[in-house]
């Protein structure tokens, strides 16, 4: 099954090297004889970049929060491997992520599953109505944790306590989530009902950082009921 991926970001220049597949800038010349041409582009662009398709290939998308409407009458698929793809990234940091997959027929589901397979993805069929609801899981899991640990590297250089330092404790606490869950992998002192040491906490965060306090305030009510001392209601 030959493959042009249209679209030479991040994300499309992983999936050209790890296909061995051609990556294509949307202003260049488009194949008409591949059997697939795989759209990397951004999501307001898709439908547009879909229409101007030659006739022949199938059709698909990588985006994770965009169903097949795009596509209009034509058939076609979509494929997001759920990871992100920094600058530089090497193609085999596809192999082993999740991801999710979705087609107009029988014929282009199954193209899905065989690139998914390809790439060493493990993913699931999620349809049109669950699409965002899966994209917004993915984002929470990547960005908003990356966007915590920024709270908590500015917290600790107060002090001074660098990224490297707290970077290992991230990283065994994400591994242990990952094989134990969450109420297993909670530690710390609202784990442990603690209300003294987290009011001491409270306070210092709201002496030091306090721009960081309405974020610690929710969190410290979600990390409540994850550990079973509330209703997550």
């Amino acid at each position: 099954m030959s493959v042009a991926v249209v679209g030479a970001g991040r994300m499309g220049t992983v999936l050209a090297q790890a296909l061995e597949a051609r990556a294509l800038r949307r202003d260049e010349p488009v194949p008409a004889d591949v059997d697939v041409l795989l759209l990397a582009v951004p999501d307001t662009a898709i439908a547009a970049v879909a229409a101007a398709m030659p006739e022949g290939p199938l059709l698909g998308h990588v985006s994770g929060a965009t169903g097949l409407e795009v596509f209009g009458a034509r058939e076609g698929f979509s494929l997001h491997p759920m990871m992100s793809t920094p600058p530089g990234s090497d193609p085999s940091i596809l192999r082993g992520a999740g991801g999710a997959v979705d087609g107009t027929s029988d014929r282009a589901l199954e193209v899905a599953f065989a690139l998914a397979d390809r790439l060493g993805l493990e993913v699931t069929r999620v349809p049109a109505e669950d699409r965002v609801a899966y994209h917004a899981a993915g984002a929470i899991a990547a960005n908003f944790l990356v966007a915590l640990e920024a709270c908590a590297e500015r917290l600790a250089a107060t002090a001074g306590i660098s990224r490297r330092q707290l970077a290992p404790l991230v990283l065994a606490t994400a591994r242990q989530w990952a094989e134990i869950g969450p109420e297993q992998a909670l530690t710390g002192a609202i784990a442990r009902g603690d209300e003294l040491t987290v009011e001491r906490h409270r306070a210092t965060i709201a002496e030091r950082t306090p721009e960081l306090l309405p974020v610690w305030t929710e969190l410290a009510e979600v990390t409540r009921a994850v550990a079973g001392r509330r209703s997550w209601a």
